[in-house]
């Protein structure tokens, strides 16, 4: 077997227990190897794909430093609407929804009998859409007007726990959609360092959230 042949296989190889290990660490919160030893292994993956550039894939953990900087964000066209949501202050309000629930499922036959609802907490971020055609990330974009939004891939790309890979059996387009956000703990720390350097800090976690994730050069956005 020559030489590429067998980088082949350990990159493949490495890229597996990566995913694995970041998955673990980000997702679980429950990390299996030290971060030295994760490191030996992202490096022993850097160092195949400079000796071979054929074997980097858009889905490869190296690539989730990002793009380098660009002149603007590029316009996405939604393929479906991205919509936001009303409010619903008063009793009233539930009420008038819960009609239009009902009217809406009625016209379409189902029995709104059968409906039942989840209440959660709606976090401040910013909307995003993901999607994925054969399960490979091909592109992200922000709400936008609803209807044209802004290219974030690079930026969505160093958030490490998404996948820019799909496992299993998986539909041959699927967009996810939900909110990128900034926790008030990490937003603390940023505008510690911010301080520190005699910048202007954040005014609130989503304006840290959306500011991060608009940023022109990804490798910031990684920061």
């Amino acid at each position: 077997m020559g030489g590429l042949e067998v980088s082949r296989k350990l990159a493949a190889e490495l890229k597996v227990e990566l995913e694995k290990h970041i998955q673990n660490y980000y997702v679980l919160d429950a990390p299996t190897i030290s971060d030295s030893e994760y490191d030996s292994l992202y490096f022993q993956l850097v160092d195949v794909e400079k000796q071979y550039p054929e074997l980097i894939t858009s889905d490869s953990p190296t690539q989730r430093v990002g793009a380098l900087s660009k002149a603007t964000l590029l316009p996405v066209v939604h393929s479906v609407p991205m919509l936001s949501l009303s409010n619903a202050f008063t009793e009233k309000d539930v009420q008038n929804f819960e009609a239009r629930i009902a009217k809406l499922l009625d016209s379409n036959e189902i029995k709104h009998a059968s409906i039942e609802y989840v209440a959660e907490l709606k976090f401040d971020g910013l909307a995003v859409s993901i999607r994925y055609e054969n399960g490979v990330l091909v592109n992200a974009a922000t709400r936008g007007d609803g209807q044209v939004g802004e290219d974030v891939t690079p930026n969505i790309l160093t958030i490490r726990p998404i996948p820019h890979k799909l496992k299993g059996d998986v539909p041959k387009i699927l967009e996810i959609r939900g909110e990128v956000l900034m926790y008030k703990s990490t937003f603390e720390k940023i505008n510690t360092v911010l301080h520190s350097q005699d910048k202007k800090p954040f005014v609130n976690p989503r304006n840290a959230a959306a500011g991060s994730l608009k940023q022109l050069d990804s490798r910031i956005t990684k920061q």
